[in-house]
Protein backbone atom coordinates (compact mmCIF):
# COMPACT_ATOMS: atom_id res chain seq x y z
CA UNK A 1 0.00 0.00 0.00
CA UNK A 2 1.30 3.72 -1.33
CA UNK A 3 1.57 5.92 2.38
CA UNK A 4 0.51 9.28 1.50
CA UNK A 5 3.12 12.00 0.80
CA UNK A 6 3.87 14.04 4.21
CA UNK A 7 4.02 17.81 4.59
CA UNK A 8 7.33 19.57 5.53
CA UNK A 9 6.64 19.49 9.30
CA UNK A 10 5.69 15.51 9.42
CA UNK A 11 2.54 15.53 9.41
CA UNK A 12 -0.12 14.60 6.85
CA UNK A 13 -0.39 17.29 3.80
CA UNK A 14 -3.56 19.58 3.75
CA UNK A 15 -6.28 17.64 1.87
CA UNK A 16 -4.18 13.86 2.78
CA UNK A 17 -7.00 11.14 3.21
CA UNK A 18 -7.10 9.79 6.49
CA UNK A 19 -6.17 6.13 6.76
CA UNK A 20 -8.12 3.36 8.70
CA UNK A 21 -4.84 2.74 10.78
CA UNK A 22 -5.00 6.51 11.97
CA UNK A 23 -8.95 6.21 13.20
CA UNK A 24 -7.55 2.91 15.19
CA UNK A 25 -4.76 4.85 16.69
CA UNK A 26 -7.27 7.90 17.63
CA UNK A 27 -9.66 5.07 19.10
CA UNK A 28 -7.15 3.29 21.16
CA UNK A 29 -5.58 6.98 22.29
CA UNK A 30 -9.10 7.73 23.28
CA UNK A 31 -9.60 4.81 25.14
CA UNK A 32 -6.32 5.07 26.99
CA UNK A 33 -7.31 8.74 28.00
CA UNK A 34 -10.68 7.26 29.46
CA UNK A 35 -9.14 4.97 31.20
CA UNK A 36 -6.45 6.76 33.21
CA UNK A 37 -9.25 10.08 33.80
CA UNK A 38 -10.98 7.38 35.18
CA UNK A 39 -8.83 6.33 37.55
CA UNK A 40 -7.86 9.92 37.87
CA UNK A 41 -11.33 10.72 39.40
CA UNK A 42 -11.71 7.69 41.73
CA UNK A 43 -11.72 9.80 44.64
CA UNK A 44 -14.37 12.76 43.39
CA UNK A 45 -17.29 10.37 43.68
CA UNK A 46 -16.32 8.95 47.49
CA UNK A 47 -15.47 12.34 48.88
CA UNK A 48 -18.67 12.41 50.31
CA UNK A 49 -18.01 9.51 52.37
CA UNK A 50 -14.60 9.91 53.16
CA UNK A 51 -16.21 13.31 54.52
CA UNK A 52 -18.17 11.25 56.99
CA UNK A 53 -16.03 8.52 58.05
CA UNK A 54 -12.83 10.75 59.25
CA UNK A 55 -15.03 14.11 60.02
CA UNK A 56 -13.15 16.51 57.25
CA UNK A 57 -13.96 20.16 57.10
CA UNK A 58 -15.33 21.53 53.56
CA UNK A 59 -11.62 22.63 52.72
CA UNK A 60 -10.24 19.77 53.27
CA UNK A 61 -12.66 17.59 51.29
CA UNK A 62 -12.00 20.16 48.61
CA UNK A 63 -8.13 19.80 49.03
CA UNK A 64 -8.39 16.21 49.17
CA UNK A 65 -10.41 15.96 45.43
CA UNK A 66 -7.66 19.04 44.58
CA UNK A 67 -4.39 17.27 45.09
CA UNK A 68 -4.83 14.66 41.95
CA UNK A 69 -6.20 17.40 39.95
CA UNK A 70 -3.08 19.69 40.70
CA UNK A 71 -0.64 16.91 40.21
CA UNK A 72 -1.99 15.57 37.09
CA UNK A 73 -2.03 19.10 35.54
CA UNK A 74 1.36 20.25 36.28
CA UNK A 75 2.78 16.56 35.34
CA UNK A 76 1.53 17.32 31.74
CA UNK A 77 4.55 20.19 31.32
CA UNK A 78 7.39 17.23 31.41
CA UNK A 79 4.85 14.33 29.98
CA UNK A 80 4.10 16.37 26.87
CA UNK A 81 7.77 17.04 26.03
CA UNK A 82 8.48 13.68 26.52
CA UNK A 83 6.38 12.44 24.28
CA UNK A 84 7.57 15.05 21.54
CA UNK A 85 10.51 13.53 22.30
CA UNK A 86 9.49 8.99 22.67
CA UNK A 87 5.89 9.18 21.17
CA UNK A 88 3.19 8.24 22.40
CA UNK A 89 4.02 4.54 21.78
CA UNK A 90 6.14 4.14 24.72
CA UNK A 91 4.31 6.95 26.58
CA UNK A 92 0.85 5.61 26.56
CA UNK A 93 1.70 2.38 28.23
CA UNK A 94 4.21 3.66 31.10
CA UNK A 95 1.57 6.03 32.35
CA UNK A 96 -1.11 3.94 32.08
CA UNK A 97 1.48 1.08 34.35
CA UNK A 98 2.81 3.72 36.91
CA UNK A 99 -1.06 4.79 37.96
CA UNK A 100 -1.84 1.26 38.72
CA UNK A 101 0.66 1.73 41.85
CA UNK A 102 -1.65 4.38 43.37
CA UNK A 103 -4.75 3.14 42.36
CA UNK A 104 -3.98 -0.33 44.53
CA UNK A 105 -2.11 1.88 47.37
CA UNK A 106 -5.62 3.86 47.81
CA UNK A 107 -7.85 0.93 47.23
CA UNK A 108 -5.73 -1.72 49.83
CA UNK A 109 -4.41 0.58 51.95
CA UNK A 110 -4.34 4.29 52.40
CA UNK A 111 -8.22 5.38 52.66
CA UNK A 112 -7.72 5.14 56.36
CA UNK A 113 -6.57 8.50 56.95
CA UNK A 114 -6.67 11.97 55.42
CA UNK A 115 -3.00 12.23 54.86
CA UNK A 116 -2.90 8.38 53.39
CA UNK A 117 -5.62 9.28 50.88
CA UNK A 118 -3.62 13.20 50.40
CA UNK A 119 -0.31 10.92 49.99
CA UNK A 120 -2.26 8.34 47.16
CA UNK A 121 -4.21 11.30 45.27
CA UNK A 122 -0.68 13.05 44.81
CA UNK A 123 0.53 9.83 43.06
CA UNK A 124 -3.40 9.31 41.45
CA UNK A 125 -2.46 12.64 39.57
CA UNK A 126 0.12 10.85 36.78
CA UNK A 127 -3.36 9.43 35.54
CA UNK A 128 -4.04 13.34 34.67
CA UNK A 129 -1.08 13.66 32.27
CA UNK A 130 -2.33 11.33 29.85
CA UNK A 131 -3.73 13.77 28.05
CA UNK A 132 -0.13 15.56 27.08
CA UNK A 133 0.31 12.06 25.32
CA UNK A 134 -2.79 11.83 23.33
CA UNK A 135 -3.21 15.31 21.88
CA UNK A 136 0.62 15.18 19.81
CA UNK A 137 0.30 11.32 19.42
CA UNK A 138 -3.23 12.12 17.47
CA UNK A 139 -2.17 15.57 15.59
CA UNK A 140 0.58 14.03 14.01
CA UNK A 141 -1.70 10.95 12.46
CA UNK A 142 -4.05 13.74 11.09
CA UNK A 143 -3.97 16.64 8.23
CA UNK A 144 -4.44 20.06 9.55
CA UNK A 145 -7.93 20.12 8.33
CA UNK A 146 -9.19 17.45 10.44
CA UNK A 147 -7.58 18.01 13.31
CA UNK A 148 -9.88 19.72 15.16
CA UNK A 149 -12.57 17.14 15.02
CA UNK A 150 -9.89 14.51 15.63
CA UNK A 151 -8.48 16.00 18.54
CA UNK A 152 -11.91 17.14 20.02
CA UNK A 153 -12.99 13.44 19.55
CA UNK A 154 -9.70 12.10 21.70
CA UNK A 155 -10.59 14.80 24.25
CA UNK A 156 -13.95 13.33 24.99
CA UNK A 157 -12.00 10.53 26.55
CA UNK A 158 -12.16 13.05 29.65
CA UNK A 159 -15.47 11.10 30.29
CA UNK A 160 -13.54 8.52 31.69
CA UNK A 161 -14.43 10.69 34.77
CA UNK A 162 -18.08 9.80 34.27
CA UNK A 163 -17.06 6.16 34.36
CA UNK A 164 -15.88 6.43 37.43
CA UNK A 165 -18.88 8.85 38.91
CA UNK A 166 -21.10 5.87 37.11
CA UNK A 167 -19.56 3.03 39.31
CA UNK A 168 -17.12 4.13 42.22
CA UNK A 169 -19.99 4.60 44.92
CA UNK A 170 -21.81 1.68 43.66
CA UNK A 171 -19.12 -0.99 43.56
CA UNK A 172 -18.41 0.35 46.99
CA UNK A 173 -22.04 -0.29 48.33
CA UNK A 174 -22.26 -3.52 46.36
CA UNK A 175 -19.05 -5.03 47.27
CA UNK A 176 -16.36 -3.07 49.21
CA UNK A 177 -14.40 0.11 49.37
CA UNK A 178 -11.93 -2.10 47.45
CA UNK A 179 -13.61 -3.29 44.53
CA UNK A 180 -13.12 0.57 42.26
CA UNK A 181 -9.36 0.46 42.80
CA UNK A 182 -8.80 -3.07 42.01
CA UNK A 183 -11.41 -2.85 38.97
CA UNK A 184 -9.57 -0.22 37.51
CA UNK A 185 -6.13 -1.30 38.18
CA UNK A 186 -6.87 -4.55 36.66
CA UNK A 187 -8.45 -1.99 33.19
CA UNK A 188 -5.32 -0.19 33.38
CA UNK A 189 -2.99 -3.06 33.53
CA UNK A 190 -4.65 -4.44 30.22
CA UNK A 191 -4.59 -0.97 28.54
CA UNK A 192 -0.81 -0.82 28.99
CA UNK A 193 -0.65 -4.15 27.29
CA UNK A 194 -2.67 -3.28 24.32
CA UNK A 195 -1.33 -0.05 24.38
CA UNK A 196 2.48 -1.61 24.32
CA UNK A 197 1.40 -4.44 21.13
CA UNK A 198 -0.87 -1.87 19.00
CA UNK A 199 -0.01 1.95 19.36
CA UNK A 200 2.15 2.82 16.64
CA UNK A 201 3.24 6.50 16.11
CA UNK A 202 2.75 8.15 12.86
CA UNK A 203 5.23 7.81 9.77
CA UNK A 204 7.39 10.52 9.67
CA UNK A 205 6.41 11.99 13.15
CA UNK A 206 8.91 15.43 13.76
CA UNK A 207 11.21 14.32 16.57
CA UNK A 208 13.12 17.07 18.02
CA UNK A 209 16.83 16.74 18.87
CA UNK A 210 17.14 19.69 21.28
CA UNK A 211 17.14 18.66 25.17
CA UNK A 212 14.09 19.12 27.58
CA UNK A 213 14.67 22.19 28.98
CA UNK A 214 15.55 23.99 25.87
CA UNK A 215 12.70 22.67 24.23
CA UNK A 216 10.70 23.40 26.79
CA UNK A 217 12.26 27.09 27.09
CA UNK A 218 10.93 27.13 22.79
CA UNK A 219 8.17 26.27 24.26
CA UNK A 220 7.70 29.42 26.61
CA UNK A 221 8.33 31.87 24.00
CA UNK A 222 5.56 30.96 21.97
CA UNK A 223 2.27 33.65 22.07
CA UNK A 224 -0.05 30.16 21.53
CA UNK A 225 0.95 28.39 24.66
CA UNK A 226 0.32 31.68 26.76
CA UNK A 227 -3.18 32.66 25.06
CA UNK A 228 -4.32 29.13 24.53
CA UNK A 229 -3.58 28.17 28.52
CA UNK A 230 -5.41 31.53 29.40
CA UNK A 231 -8.42 30.38 27.60
CA UNK A 232 -7.99 26.33 28.60
CA UNK A 233 -8.13 27.43 32.50
CA UNK A 234 -11.22 28.82 32.49
CA UNK A 235 -13.06 26.21 29.81
CA UNK A 236 -11.12 22.90 31.20
CA UNK A 237 -10.49 24.25 34.27
CA UNK A 238 -14.43 24.98 34.27
CA UNK A 239 -15.06 21.42 33.40
CA UNK A 240 -12.95 19.69 35.85
CA UNK A 241 -13.55 21.93 38.64
CA UNK A 242 -16.94 20.75 37.98
CA UNK A 243 -16.66 17.30 37.71
CA UNK A 244 -14.83 16.92 41.03
CA UNK A 245 -17.07 19.36 43.02
CA UNK A 246 -20.60 18.73 41.89
CA UNK A 247 -21.24 15.70 44.20
CA UNK A 248 -20.31 18.02 47.27
CA UNK A 249 -22.60 20.91 46.07
CA UNK A 250 -25.25 19.05 45.08
CA UNK A 251 -25.46 16.94 48.36
CA UNK A 252 -24.70 20.53 50.79
CA UNK A 253 -26.53 22.42 48.58
CA UNK A 254 -29.39 20.77 47.50
CA UNK A 255 -29.76 18.14 50.08
CA UNK A 256 -29.26 14.87 47.33
CA UNK A 257 -27.80 11.94 49.01
CA UNK A 258 -24.56 10.65 47.51
CA UNK A 259 -25.61 8.44 44.96
CA UNK A 260 -28.35 10.92 43.65
CA UNK A 261 -25.73 13.40 43.21
CA UNK A 262 -23.16 11.30 41.79
CA UNK A 263 -25.41 10.25 38.87
CA UNK A 264 -26.42 13.75 38.38
CA UNK A 265 -22.41 14.82 38.22
CA UNK A 266 -22.27 11.58 35.24
CA UNK A 267 -25.10 13.48 33.41
CA UNK A 268 -23.18 16.84 33.57
CA UNK A 269 -20.19 14.94 32.48
CA UNK A 270 -21.55 13.12 29.44
CA UNK A 271 -22.88 16.15 28.42
CA UNK A 272 -19.65 18.10 28.29
CA UNK A 273 -17.78 15.06 26.74
CA UNK A 274 -20.70 14.36 23.86
CA UNK A 275 -19.67 18.81 23.38
CA UNK A 276 -16.06 18.25 23.16
CA UNK A 277 -15.86 16.53 19.97
CA UNK A 278 -18.60 18.82 18.56
CA UNK A 279 -16.13 21.88 19.70
CA UNK A 280 -13.79 20.54 17.41
CA UNK A 281 -15.84 19.73 14.90
CA UNK A 282 -17.38 23.68 14.55
CA UNK A 283 -13.63 24.80 15.12
CA UNK A 284 -13.09 22.78 11.58
CA UNK A 285 -15.94 24.92 9.99
CA UNK A 286 -16.69 28.17 11.68
CA UNK A 287 -12.94 28.84 13.34
CA UNK A 288 -12.58 28.11 16.94
CA UNK A 289 -12.59 31.79 18.08
CA UNK A 290 -16.42 32.18 17.08
CA UNK A 291 -17.20 28.65 19.05
CA UNK A 292 -14.62 29.53 21.98
CA UNK A 293 -17.12 33.31 22.15
CA UNK A 294 -19.81 31.78 22.13
CA UNK A 295 -19.02 28.98 24.91
CA UNK A 296 -17.94 31.85 27.15
CA UNK A 297 -20.91 33.30 26.64
CA UNK A 298 -23.24 30.58 27.90
CA UNK A 299 -21.00 29.86 30.76
CA UNK A 300 -21.19 33.27 31.93
CA UNK A 301 -25.10 33.49 31.71
CA UNK A 302 -25.34 30.01 33.15
CA UNK A 303 -22.90 30.98 36.39
CA UNK A 304 -24.84 34.18 36.90
CA UNK A 305 -28.24 31.76 37.43
CA UNK A 306 -27.22 29.33 39.51
CA UNK A 307 -25.66 32.00 41.64
CA UNK A 308 -29.47 32.71 42.24
CA UNK A 309 -29.54 29.03 43.60
CA UNK A 310 -33.17 28.31 41.81
CA UNK A 311 -34.66 25.35 42.13
CA UNK A 312 -33.09 22.55 40.77
CA UNK A 313 -35.89 21.59 38.47
CA UNK A 314 -35.49 22.44 36.17
CA UNK A 315 -33.91 25.82 35.91
CA UNK A 316 -31.26 24.59 38.25
CA UNK A 317 -30.52 21.28 35.84
CA UNK A 318 -30.97 23.47 32.42
CA UNK A 319 -28.08 26.23 33.70
CA UNK A 320 -25.79 23.47 34.71
CA UNK A 321 -26.35 21.31 31.60
CA UNK A 322 -25.35 24.21 29.21
CA UNK A 323 -22.18 24.95 31.20
CA UNK A 324 -21.90 21.76 30.88
CA UNK A 325 -22.48 21.81 26.69
CA UNK A 326 -20.39 25.27 26.62
CA UNK A 327 -17.08 23.97 28.69
CA UNK A 328 -17.13 20.90 26.19
CA UNK A 329 -17.81 22.37 23.18
CA UNK A 330 -14.97 25.79 24.71
CA UNK A 331 -12.33 22.70 25.27
CA UNK A 332 -12.04 21.23 21.96
CA UNK A 333 -12.35 25.04 20.58
CA UNK A 334 -9.68 25.82 22.24
CA UNK A 335 -7.03 22.65 21.13
CA UNK A 336 -8.26 22.93 17.74
CA UNK A 337 -6.51 26.38 17.92
CA UNK A 338 -3.62 24.73 19.34
CA UNK A 339 -3.28 22.60 16.60
CA UNK A 340 -4.27 25.21 14.42
CA UNK A 341 -1.34 27.00 15.22
CA UNK A 342 1.50 25.11 16.91
CA UNK A 343 4.35 24.17 14.97
CA UNK A 344 5.23 20.35 14.91
CA UNK A 345 7.35 19.18 16.84
CA UNK A 346 6.16 21.41 19.47
CA UNK A 347 2.40 20.28 20.28
CA UNK A 348 3.57 18.24 23.16
CA UNK A 349 5.47 20.58 24.68
CA UNK A 350 2.23 23.42 24.11
CA UNK A 351 -0.01 21.02 25.07
CA UNK A 352 1.39 20.03 28.28
CA UNK A 353 1.61 23.63 29.55
CA UNK A 354 -1.96 24.58 28.01
CA UNK A 355 -3.00 20.86 29.67
CA UNK A 356 -1.72 22.01 32.93
CA UNK A 357 -3.32 25.29 32.89
CA UNK A 358 -6.65 23.60 32.20
CA UNK A 359 -5.63 21.21 35.32
CA UNK A 360 -4.73 24.29 37.42
CA UNK A 361 -8.19 25.97 36.36
CA UNK A 362 -9.45 23.29 37.90
CA UNK A 363 -7.60 22.87 41.08
CA UNK A 364 -8.84 26.48 42.74
CA UNK A 365 -12.31 26.57 42.06
CA UNK A 366 -13.30 23.81 44.56
CA UNK A 367 -10.72 24.84 47.25
CA UNK A 368 -12.30 28.41 46.64
CA UNK A 369 -16.10 26.93 46.84
CA UNK A 370 -15.49 24.82 50.03
CA UNK A 371 -13.82 28.48 51.47
CA UNK A 372 -16.40 30.67 50.61
CA UNK A 373 -19.24 28.15 51.59
CA UNK A 374 -17.61 27.49 54.76
CA UNK A 375 -17.17 31.28 55.80
CA UNK A 376 -20.36 32.32 54.35
CA UNK A 377 -22.82 29.11 53.79
CA UNK A 378 -23.56 29.81 50.53
CA UNK A 379 -21.84 29.09 47.38
CA UNK A 380 -23.53 32.24 45.46
CA UNK A 381 -20.30 34.40 45.33
CA UNK A 382 -17.86 31.35 43.40
CA UNK A 383 -20.34 31.21 41.04
CA UNK A 384 -20.70 34.66 40.58
CA UNK A 385 -16.78 35.09 40.56
CA UNK A 386 -16.85 31.75 37.77
CA UNK A 387 -19.11 34.55 36.03
CA UNK A 388 -16.85 37.49 35.58
CA UNK A 389 -13.68 35.04 35.08
CA UNK A 390 -15.79 33.91 32.29
CA UNK A 391 -16.56 36.96 31.19
CA UNK A 392 -12.98 38.02 31.01
CA UNK A 393 -11.88 35.28 29.33
CA UNK A 394 -14.64 36.14 26.36
CA UNK A 395 -12.89 39.47 26.16
CA UNK A 396 -9.76 38.04 25.44
CA UNK A 397 -10.95 35.33 22.78
CA UNK A 398 -13.02 38.82 21.18
CA UNK A 399 -9.35 40.57 21.10
CA UNK A 400 -6.31 38.67 21.57
CA UNK A 401 -7.12 35.45 20.30
CA UNK A 402 -8.98 36.53 17.56
CA UNK A 403 -6.37 38.49 16.10
CA UNK A 404 -3.80 35.48 16.71
CA UNK A 405 -6.11 33.24 14.54
CA UNK A 406 -6.05 35.61 11.92
CA UNK A 407 -2.54 36.78 11.68
CA UNK A 408 0.44 34.81 10.58
CA UNK A 409 0.79 30.92 11.77
CA UNK A 410 3.36 31.16 15.08
CA UNK A 411 6.78 29.98 14.11
CA UNK A 412 9.68 28.04 16.20
CA UNK A 413 12.28 30.17 17.37
CA UNK A 414 15.21 29.97 15.76
CA UNK A 415 17.31 27.12 17.38
CA UNK A 416 14.54 24.87 17.11
CA UNK A 417 14.92 24.27 14.10
CA UNK A 418 16.59 21.02 14.64
CA UNK A 419 13.80 18.64 14.85
CA UNK A 420 14.27 15.91 12.71
CA UNK A 421 11.40 13.31 11.52
CA UNK A 422 10.85 10.07 13.47
CA UNK A 423 13.37 6.92 12.13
Amino acid sequence: MVQSPKSKNGSPPSGARVSGRAWLMLALATIGFAVNFWAWALLSPLSPRFQDSLDLTSFEQSLLVAVPVAVGSLGRIPVGALTDRFGGRMMFPIVSAVTIVPVLYLGLAGHSSLAALLTGGFFLGIGGTAFAVGVPFVNAWFPPERRGLAIGVFGAGMGGTAISALTTVKLVEASSMETPFVSTALVLAAYAVVAALVLRDAPGRTVPSLPLARRLAATMKLSITWQASVLYAVAFGGYVAFSVYLPTYLKTGYGLTQADAANRMAGFVLLAVAMRPMGGWLSDRLGPVRVLAGSLAVVVAGALVQSLTPPLAPVGTIAFLAMAAALGAGSGATFALVAQLTPAGQVGSVTGVVGAAGGLGGFLPPLVMGSLYGAYGTYAVGLVLLAIVSAAALAYTLTGARAAAEGDRYRLPAENHHARPAA
